[in-house]
């Protein structure tokens, strides 16, 4: 087993180096090609020049313009029209000179439009803003418009895959080291989950060359996170088992069958579980969103198959001597048993159990009151920790030239009817500059500047407004897009796709619990504690960031995400704690095998839930709020269920409901009940029922 994971590493790991070079952010890749502003956009890459990068140069100086500034201004322009030659006068159109002064005498403004074959907005927004650092003391610029934007948000992903890697490794290692208090063990989850990642790279790779699935670098540093957590989780798990059947097995690998047979159908399960609940987002329009789903799929799988096959190979062949210096030791004797922290714990859930059902949802019920804070979209630009120059570029554009200070729309009509239609884009509410441009390719382009900022609701009315009007000039074939309608489509498509894939995501996870458990009652039981922890997950978030670190907003991609995230990996501690409970009361009874199913699982439980939130925390050390806030809220989502939903209320709502929890199963009629208590059975025996 161990040779051929060798072998495929040498055919995965030169691959997973590729993954970065087939990412794109860019929308027209993300949006469903239905949306309007993508069909704007298309049809700009395919007209000449169509396909430039936007940028604005926004020059300000608090006491007016001097005349050298002005000098300065024209000089700067000059060169860099030069040196990137316009489609069409760069910044220039019928109505006026390339410059611009603004009414209040204190700044100057130009546009230029770079072609692609420069580069991208990353390699180009840096030279830009280096040509013109000659200029007078005083005179500040901002080098902004849409290619800047998008240049500066390239720039904050840059290396992120190797931050999240190198982040994430020292997270998992440290928490290993901690857990296991050994020089050694805590070595080999790590290298058999990096294995793994590099696997998971290299496969989504070819499913990116090989189906064209879109992968942005957002989903691209969410896969490394995925692997990790997971994989290290379901590691934890199989150590667990794999310690104790090590004390009545004196042979390594006889005790490694018993683990995996205990542990293998919990883990895979859960394995089952996040794949089915990540395929749902193949429905999603959004092609970032439904990308995601195989991207996370086959992290998930690679990450279950090396856990399954390639760890307990590694630990079979190291033997007992990898726990170093805590040994299990072989015994025939039969050790009475500690209770120890967890099963103190849970003879206190025993004796208060509407005392630990009504202050777990009382504590639940807290937290959701953050719901009513801001849980308004956040904007592109403040996407940001620290606003770049393009981002405060904009609000100096819209202080000084605020007919100007919008994201300019595109619209494109046919030839015939530019004049009509640059009429009504006119008299539309919320424009306030509509300028004709080019005719090319059987299409007439208009550039509309809205009133209001970027991506405010305000503006993204004016779009609908604009649209609406367009559309009924019969012939005109009238279509609106530009950053901010593209923006708006977003925003759209991804409020549709939640209407659709949660849904989805809480039915198929539902019928995985139901088949694992064989019982209907007990898995309605489990959902209904994740949707509440995820509502009071996503409310105590939304309070820290709305209070606690100023955001503006939550990303619109944000619900969506943390749902599937804490619904498909919040049921794991559940499945992992429930199928224990089932296996402990064929031979115990329901009261005492929930019992002795929390205290033998409840500290690896705990460990893997803190290794989770731990690497989906990493993603909080990035300068972007749309991936801290995914951090943030799956990390405290997955803690509130390793810590408060798993370990207490679960338990106590099995013991509240007693054996009817496992209807319509066997195990919920009175006769499944040992008569006379626990009936201890020889591993033969246990093994037998177990199957």
């Amino acid at each position: 087993m161990i040779g051929l994971w060798m072998a495929l590493a040498a055919v995965m790991v030169p691959l997973s180096g590729k993954l970065s070079s087939v990412t794109t952010d860019r929308a027209v890749d993300t949006l469903p090609a239905s949306a309007e502003s993508t069909k704007v956009a298309v049809l700009e890459d395919s007209l000449p020049g169509g396909e430039d990068n936007t940028f604005v140069f926004v020059y300000h100086r608090a006491g007016g313009m001097t005349d050298a500034d002005r000098a300065t201004v024209e000089r700067h322009y000059s060169t860099l029209a030069e040196r990137y030659p316009p489609k069409a006068a760069a910044g220039e159109d019928d109505e006026g000179p390339a410059t611009r002064l603004s009414t209040d005498g204190r700044a100057m403004m130009f546009t230029l439009d770079v072609s692609t074959t420069h580069g991208g907005p990353e390699a180009i927004v840096g030279p830009l803003r280096d040509a013109a650092k000659d200029r007078p003391a005083g005179l500040e610029l901002e080098v902004t418009g849409p290619a800047a934007v998008d240049g500066d948000m390239d720039a904050v992903f840059d290396g992120i895959d190797l931050q999240v890697f190198l982040t994430t490794v020292i997270v998992v290692t440290v928490l290993l080291v901690l857990t296991y208090r050994s020089p050694v063990l805590w070595f080999i989850p790590l290298v058999v989950v990096g294995a793994a990642a590099l696997t998971a790279m290299a496969t989504v790779y070819l499913l990116v060359k090989g189906f064209g699935i879109v992968v942005n670098d957002q989903n691209s540093a969410l896969l490394t996170i995925l692997v990790f957590g997971v994989g290290t989780d379901y590691a934890l798990l199989l150590i667990a088992r794999y310690r104790e059947t090590l004390h009545h097995h004196e042979n390594v690998r006889v005790a490694m069958v018993h683990a995996l047979r205990g542990a293998a159908p919990a883990i895979v399960a859960s394995a089952a579980t996040v794949v089915a609940g990540l395929l749902c987002l193949l429905v999603a329009d959004l092609n970032s969103t439904s990308g995601l789903g195989p991207i996370g799929a086959a992290g998930i799988l690679c990450a279950l198959v090396a856990m399954l096959t390639l760890f307990p190979a590694v630990l079979v062949v190291l033997g007992r001597r990898i726990f170093w210096p805590a040994i299990p030791r072989f015994s025939t004797a039969v050790e009475e048993e500690k209770p120890g922290l967890w099963g103190r714990l849970g003879s206190t859930i025993s004796r208060r159990r509407w005392v630990a059902t009504l202050g777990s949802f009382g504590i639940l019920g807290v937290l959701t009151i953050g719901l009513a804070g801001n849980t308004g979209a956040l904007r592109e630009q403040d996407q940001f920790l620290s606003p770049p120059e393009s981002v405060t570029g904009f609000t100096v554009l819209r202080q000084h030239f605020p007919e100007l200070g919008g994201q300019p729309m595109t619209v494109f009509t046919r030839p015939a009817y530019q004049e009509r239609v640059l009429d009504i884009v006119k008299g539309t509410p919320g424009v306030a500059v509509a300028v004709p441009g080019q005719t090319s390719g059987g299409w007439a382009d208009i550039s509309v500047f809205p009133t209001d900022a970027p991506d405010t609701v305000a503006e993204y009315d004016t779009i609908k407004r604009v649209r609406t009007a367009v559309h009924a000039v019969s012939g005109a074939e009238a279509i609106v897009g530009g950053p901010s309608a593209e923006n708006l489509d977003t925003e759209v498509t991804t409020r549709r796709d939640e209407k659709l894939v949660i849904p989805l995501v809480l039915a198929v996870v539902l019928i995985v619990l139901a088949l694992l458990l064989r019982a209907i009652v007990a898995p309605l039981v489990l959902m209904a504690t994740v949707i509440v922890s995820f509502a009071a997950a996503f409310g105590g978030s939304v309070f820290i960031f709305d209070t606690i670190l100023g955001f503006k907003g939550v990303d619109y991609s944000v619900p969506l995400l943390a749902f599937l995230f804490l619904v498909a990996l919040g049921v794991d501690y559940n499945i992992f704690l429930a199928s224990r409970a089932r296996e402990e009361t064929v031979r115990l009874g329901t009261r005492a095998g929930m019992l002795k199913a929390l205290s033998a699982t409840g500290g690896v439980i705990t460990s893997a839930g803190l290794v989770l939130a731990a690497t989906f925390a990493v993603l909080t050390t990035l300068p972007l709020v749309m991936l801290i806030e995914v951090g943030f809220l799956v990390a405290f989502g997955v803690l509130l269920d390793a810590l408060l939903v798993r370990s207490v209320l679960v338990p106590a709502l099995t013991l509240l409901i007693g054996r009817r929890i496992w209807w319509p199963s066997r195990l919920s009629r009175p006769t499944a009940e040992p008569p006379n208590g626990p009936q201890p059975l020889a591993d033969d025996e246990e093994l037998a029922l177990q199957r």
